[in-house]
């Protein structure tokens, strides 16, 4: 099963954000174990290092980036992915955005906090997805 994680479940876990860590780390888990194949996108990368940045030094953030790459794969972001994302019904550009690579990657589920984006097509809460995995 493939996932797309939202960036908020990234830093769940890599801020060790309560009470969101423990649903994200048995996310990482099951990724962790190849019972779920975990993705994010390009352009979610950078979002992680720029908010774990205004905590961390340069060389903790790259350090947990580096983690995060031998654990998840990286969608990229084309010029036509943002294209479609300007016009796509949904009004969070950002959102958007996940959704066209999901659909572009074939992603089963899109595990996020964000509830507006919790009405999209596939994209379901941590404790959901869990609870029904």
């Amino acid at each position: 099963m493939k996932v797309l994680l939202d960036t908020n479940i990234v830093l769940d876990i890599l801020a060790v954000r309560e009470p969101f860590k423990d649903d994200a780390n048995r996310i990482f888990s099951l990724i962790g174990q190849n019972k779920l194949t975990g993705y994010i996108t390009a352009a979610g990368v950078t979002d992680i290092y720029y908010i774990l940045r205004k905590n961390l030094p340069d060389s903790d953030c790259r350090k947990a980036l580096r983690h995060l790459f031998s654990v998840l794969h990286i969608l990229s972001v084309t010029q036509a992915d943002c294209e479609a994302a300007v016009v796509s019904p949904l009004e969070d550009f950002e959102d958007a955005l996940i959704m066209i690579c999901a659909e572009k990657a074939n992603i089963d589920f899109i595990i996020t906090r964000d509830e507006i984006f919790l009405t999209a097509e596939k994209a379901i809460s941590p404790p959901d997805f869990l609870k029904n995995y």
